[in-house]
């Protein structure tokens, strides 16, 4: 399952990301705001992050207009490895080496797209990669 949360800066960019994904198959459960009203963002990103461990598969996309929030509330959350991507290489990188589950954007992300598609279609590799995750969370 995919679930996508903003705070009031990434409203427009996830609504994008939603018609985006909606249109290449996937099903996206909406977790963020919907109105342009302050929030605050570490609410979404505990809700977001809790929704993605519950199954092994589940993918996150967290969106603030910095991106630095959001990545800094869902990396407090164990087990949550949350990648801010600027870019289709970090996009690949965060999950080949790793192994995020969860994708932050900044709200004016330029190629929202390729950024997306690649955090969504990239396989970890593991082997050495694996010792260094699992220390994360030791």
């Amino acid at each position: 399952m995919i679930y996508i949360a903003n705070d009031h800066g990434g409203v427009k960019l996830k609504q994008k990301i939603i018609k985006y994904l909606s249109k290449l198959g996937f099903k996206v459960v909406n977790l963020g705001t919907d109105t342009f009203e302050s929030v605050n963002y570490v609410d979404f990103a505990k809700k977001l992050c809790g929704k993605v461990l519950e199954e092994d598969n589940n993918r996150g996309i967290l969106i603030c207009k910095s991106g630095i929030g959001m990545s800094i509330a869902a990396n407090r959350v164990k087990g949550i490895r949350a990648g801010l991507c600027y870019n289709n290489k970090s996009s690949e990188l965060c999950r080949k080496h790793n192994n995020c589950n969860v994708l932050v954007l900044k709200a004016k992300t330029l190629n929202y797209k390729k950024i997306v598609k690649t955090f969504l279609s990239t396989d970890f590799e593991g082997a050495r990669h694996e010792v260094r995750v699992k220390s994360l969370d030791e």
